[in-house]
């Protein structure tokens, strides 16, 4: 178990955003690999999302298992003429768990604003979805000395009328994403502090049993560091994510099972 330095515990997560990737049988084969060799952990949630042409197909074999599904994305309308976007009831009805709403990508390539994100936080949470709730700042904001700015306007906009307690927090550095480059623990460390702290100052009373992720290049290689940051509570993972011994290994961060 993960502990903060006030004592409260919280339970690691662990996600897979597979981003625009893998084919229906190749997320099967993913899955059918995958469960067996994480059948044994019992102390984290492990979350793995799927494109949408994969979630039917993946609920179906996740029944009973302790493995959860997420989606990538929603609309904040329920139904309605919005061609090409998937509703929150209906990621209920396909059997997903949990959303992630506002990933950088989706800020970066399709115009999410805060706005946008604090809707759809709303939609998911209305429908009865878990969300994972994405910010993090550009390589050119954290040069430029902005990087708290951004991360208060996008944690306090984004989830503005929302029970922090309902949301995972995923803080993704966007100049990290992709790149190969990784947040040191103490840059993560720094980041997660801080908004937890914006939580507390926002009258969140929840604020230290809010889960936090740290998403940017986590590798089986640095994930025993950055899980070692009392505020860290676990992550969200791209890349390593899309082979099954790769995922296996950071699920298993730290607990002896390597």
């Amino acid at each position: 178990m993960i502990f903060n330095n006030n004592s409260i515990m919280r339970r690691p997560c662990i996600a897979a955003n597979w981003k625009m990737n893998k084919t229906v049988p190749e997320a099967m084969d993913f899955i059918y690999e995958f469960l067996p060799s994480v059948a044994d952990v019992k102390d984290a949630d492990i979350v793995v999302a799927p494109p949408f042409t994969a979630l039917f197909a993946a609920a179906e074999r996740l029944v009973g298992t302790n493995v959860m599904l997420s989606a990538q994305n929603l609309y904040y309308e329920e139904k309605g003429a919005f061609t090409g976007e998937i509703s929150a009831p209906m990621l209920v009805d396909v059997g997903c768990d949990f959303v992630i709403i506002g990933h950088s990508e989706r800020r970066q390539y399709f115009g999410d604003t805060d706005v946008i994100v604090n809707k759809k936080v709303k939609a998911a949470l209305n429908n009865g979805l878990r969300v994972i709730f994405c910010m993090g700042e550009t390589l050119k904001e954290r040069e430029a000395g902005q990087t708290y700015e951004v991360l208060q306007r996008q944690l306090l906009e984004g989830l503005r009328e929302v029970e922090a307690r309902k949301v995972i927090v995923a803080y993704e550095p966007v100049w990290a994403i992709g790149t190969g480059k990784t947040a040191t623990p103490e840059q993560a460390q720094e980041a997660h502090q801080y908004i937890r702290s914006k939580l507390r100052e926002s009258g969140r009373d929840e604020a230290d049993s809010v889960r936090i992720l740290y998403g940017g290049s986590v590798t089986p290689e640095n994930v025993d560091s950055l899980m070692a940051c009392p505020d860290v509570d676990g992550a969200l993972v791209g890349g390593a994510s899309l082979k099954p011994g790769s995922f296996e290994r950071i699920v298993k961060f730290t607990r002896g099972h390597q």
